[in-house]
């Protein structure tokens, strides 16, 4: 009933999603730490301010690619 295409956007965005919020939850309290502060505050305001914005521009942009 619905367009396949829809569930190919949101299973590639859901991947990168997944990729990008790794990537940073890991990264972000290693430099944290490496400038000597607390990474626990940190990532609490800085991982997922980046997996929404990258989540969000990477829903957009792929629909906008694969939906035309």
């Amino acid at each position: 009933r619905g367009d396949p295409r829809l569930g190919l956007v949101l299973l590639l965005a859901m991947l990168v999603n997944m990729a990008v919020a790794s990537f940073v939850g890991a990264m972000v309290p290693t430099l944290l730490n490496a400038f000597r502060l607390d990474p626990a505050l940190g990532s609490g305001v800085i991982v997922p301010t980046c997996t929404d914005v990258v989540g969000f521009f990477a829903f957009l942009g792929l629909a906008s690619v694969i939906m035309l």
